[in-house]
């Protein structure tokens, strides 16, 4: 290789941690699609609905911290949960200011439902536990990272 290419080595689209990352996400997000079809959800829609399924009513605030999303994003996300009758908004009592998002009956009905879908992305992806758990810690490792960066 000459000395003219190597100046740009670092621009060369392989040598980019950023493009694994970004085209991995492509990947696994296409899998959840037909996963998560008879649920009615997409993947934002589903990753909502965990969060809510785990720790119950929230503010929407919560949720675009747990989520890494903007109220931007997240404002038609729950418009679209909220038509299908999965989620409720509702002005938290304490302070107007808030919205506190919850379940209904039939969106805490959809976690029975949604419980084969882990098990159905792990069939999708070859990786021995360990290989998945240091990949896990790698990527929370960036994630908390950012996390630690908000106000």
């Amino acid at each position: 290789m000459n000395e003219k290419n190597e100046k740009y080595a670092a621009l060369r689209l392989k040598n980019q941690l950023c493009f694994p990352l970004y085209a991995v996400s492509n990947i696994i997000t296409r899998r959840y699609k037909p996963l998560l079809e008879g649920l009615d959800l997409t993947y934002t829609q589903y990753i909502v609905m965990m969060v809510l399924w785990e720790e119950g009513p929230v503010n929407e605030k919560f949720l675009c911290e747990a989520l890494f999303l903007k109220s931007n994003t997240l404002t038609p996300l729950l418009k679209k949960l909220t038509e299908k009758g999965y989620v409720k908004k509702e002005k938290d009592r304490e302070d107007e200011r808030n919205l506190i998002v919850s379940l209904t009956d039939e969106g805490k009905a959809l976690r029975e439902k949604a419980l084969c879908v882990p098990a159905g992305i792990a069939k999708e992806f070859h990786l021995s536990p360990e290989e998945a758990m240091a990949l896990y810690q790698i990527l929370y490792k960036i994630l908390d990272q950012e996390r630690s960066k908000q106000p």
